[in-house]
């Protein structure tokens, strides 16, 4: 049986097997559909003749032999269009094969999902950083608020957006509840799908009651009053149609969204909590907001380093590997008090070979690879920032009001070495 996961190695062999008798026609398209079932796609105006139609006819006749279910079952298989960079363009397109130049094969998804492609480093005058994790319960969104109190603490303009919009809660270490505003991401994403969100930014940031530490401003998944939550939360993800009947997927949107807060309150630094997992909302936020820095947060075990090789793998046969990859930052999340040194070392190890793996150049002996590492080179974006889970962490969990005393002796002592590492991102004001 023929899997999807076979299906591009059967047309690459097909394709190669055919190559010279192809090479007249020029650059060809995969486009598979949303079933995962493949077509050829042609430019019209080099198939000029019926010897030519008959070889793509051929080549069509062995793709429906070789993949079976995952081919069209009626109709051509061969589709003519006048611009394939229309069509490249209008799907998740990406090279075939190295082996076969002009080759691409555009994918068909249900939602605007787009880890293979990534967004150049936002121009803007904040610098963006992303928090992200394979999995929840790995301390990220109370890392996010301490880093915000640190970097307000130095001088720093922060904004943070929840975008965990899934399992909102991040505002609530930073804003205590009469502080929340009135509107949220999840309302601005809903009413823009009706052209009735311009006038909702003002009123979907709100100053923490830290920022008599700095300035800080927290942007929530929802509003004060969450309403029908559920019912936009199902809507978040759809494209936007314009009134020329263009459609806008729904990470572009997103996108403006970030960039009108970002002229709204002129942040220096925007941190980002993203939601866990490889899903839609996550990919907009690690590939598509134009992130500085991408914090990979990190808990050694089988499911956090199958669910990075899963991506990274991806971003490699994607050919955005060198788009990314100097924007990673590893963070080892709740390292253990009880041997703590044996722990990161075997974090540390387990992420250069993952990186080496799928990100790093190859290095050949006698010779200097753009980008390589040593594995304990601390300056390297496998060498994690350790977070020291101490039994004060709980503590840290709400940052504002009169609940807590926070001892920032405590606070350095858990996140010292991301406070120090974002330092080097971000200009202070001492």
């Amino acid at each position: 049986m023929i899997t999807f996961d076979d299906t591009e190695q059967h047309l690459v062999s097909l394709l190669k097997a055919h190559r010279e008798a192809l090479a007249p026609l020029g650059p060809l398209l995969i486009n598979r559909d949303l079933n995962g079932r493949v077509r050829i796609v042609a430019q019209e105006d080099r198939v000029t003749d019926d010897a030519a139609r008959a070889r793509l006819n051929t080549v069509a006749a062995e793709m429906r032999e070789k993949l079976g279910a995952h081919v069209a079952p009626q109709g051509s298989l061969v589709l003519y269009e006048t611009d394939l960079d229309a069509v490249a363009a209008s799907g998740l397109s990406r090279p075939l094969s190295e082996d076969l130049p002009g080759y691409r094969i555009v994918d068909r998804l249900a939602t605007g999902t787009r880890w293979s492609t990534v967004e150049e480093p936002s121009r803007g005058a904040a610098r963006r950083i992303v928090f992200f994790s394979i999995k929840g319960g790995v301390g990220r969104s109370t890392a996010l608020a301490a880093c915000a109190r640190h970097l307000a603490q130095r001088g720093r303009k922060v904004m943070v957006v929840d975008l965990d919009l899934e399992s909102p809660g991040l505002s609530s270490s930073l804003l205590p509840d009469d502080r929340c505003p009135r509107y949220g991401v999840t309302d601005w994403m809903v009413e823009d799908l009706v052209g009735n969100a311009d006038e909702m930014i003002k009123d979907m940031v709100a100053v923490s009651d830290l920022s008599e530490l700095g300035d800080i401003r927290v942007v929530p998944a929802h509003g004060a009053e969450p309403g029908d939550y559920l019912l936009k939360l199902g809507r978040v993800w759809m494209p936007k149609v314009t009134a020329d009947r263009a459609t806008e997927p729904w990470p572009r949107r997103l996108n403006r969204l970030i960039n009108a807060l970002e002229a709204h309150d002129t942040p220096d630094v925007l941190l980002i909590d993203s939601r866990s997992g490889i899903d839609e909302t996550a990919s907009a936020v690690v590939t598509d907001l134009g992130a500085h820095l991408v914090c990979l947060f990190a808990i050694h075990g089988a499911q956090t380093w199958t669910g990075y090789r899963i991506l990274f793998e991806h971003w490699k046969r994607a050919g955005v590997v060198k788009d990314i990859r100097d924007r990673l930052q590893i963070v080892a999340g709740l390292v253990p008090e009880t041997d703590s040194v044996a722990y990161v070392e075997a974090l540390r190890q387990a992420s250069w070979d993952l990186f080496g793996e799928y990100l790093y150049d190859e290095v050949e002996a006698g010779a200097t690879a753009e980008f390589s590492f040593d594995v304990s080179e601390p300056d390297a974006p496998h060498y994690p920032w350790a977070i020291h889970w101490n039994r004060g962490f709980a503590a840290l969990e709400r940052l504002h009001g009169n609940e807590v005393v926070v001892d920032d002796e405590r606070v350095r002592a858990v996140f010292g070495e991301v406070f120090d590492g974002l330092d080097k991102l971000t200009p202070a004001e001492d």
